[in-house]
């Protein structure tokens, strides 16, 4: 997840980003509205974390504008401001969720994980296009080969799932198996091994490459 976070406040700015990039999570950071403004135009991002009070374009006014132009990236806003009118105003410009200061980091995670879990089913349509002969349902949970249905294991779905959240993207073994593995299992390297053959049975065989020493990467031949 790309994440785009305005904060002037360098000291709250910079523990925000190494917490967040502790979580895997990739950051702009940019200190004031205009700056922000030119980031979103220039580059792709999954989620914006905005302050309000900061220099040149309010963070409000800001997530306006790049509503008003078709911008639907998911955003939070995180400020000081916290009597009703101040939230009702961050909702009406656009805002998806509101976390006042100060708050705990790990309230930040959850907010964003929050996010996540909504935009893998609301931002994309309930069809994958995995490959031009390849399809998943994420309302039924079956992959598709042609015409053909294909009911897959609890495991190698979990990987499924997670290759599809992350595609083009290198995917590291400690995450493969935090996804895999419940909390009263052992992760087995052989065994992630094992799922990884057996779904590749189901999918074109140069999609999942073995990234020696990092994990696997997920190669998506058509966007979804």
């Amino acid at each position: 997840m790309k994440i785009l976070l305005l904060e002037d406040d360098i000291a709250l700015s910079d523990i925000m980003s190494e917490y967040l990039e502790d979580k895997h999570f990739e950051l702009d950071l940019v200190y004031d509205g205009q700056e922000a403004l030119e980031s979103a135009y220039e580059s792709q991002y999954d989620l914006y974390i905005f302050d309000v009070n900061v220099p040149v374009i309010k963070g409000f006014d800001l997530l306006q504008t790049l509503r008003e132009n078709g911008d639907r990236t998911p955003t939070i806003f995180v400020t000081s401001l916290n009597d009703i009118e101040d939230i009702s105003k961050g909702f009406e410009s656009g805002a998806d969720d509101y976390l006042k200061k100060p708050f705990e980091l790990a309230e930040l995670l959850l907010r964003i994980k929050n996010i996540q879990k909504r935009s893998f089913t609301q931002q994309r349509s309930t069809i994958v296009q995995i490959d031009e002969n390849i399809t998943f349902d994420i309302d039924t949970e079956l992959l598709y080969k042609g015409k053909e249905s294909i009911s897959l294991p609890q495991k190698e779905l979990k990987l499924l799932k997670h290759f599809l959240k992350h595609p083009n993207e290198i995917i590291t073994f400690e995450s493969l198996n935090e996804v895999l593995w419940d909390y009263d299992e052992t992760p087995s390297a052989e065994s992630l091994r094992a799922h990884i053959k057996n779904l590749r049975k189901h999918l074109n065989k140069d999609m999942i490459h073995n990234l020696r020493g990092l994990g696997y990467r997920f190669e998506m031949k058509v966007s979804d």
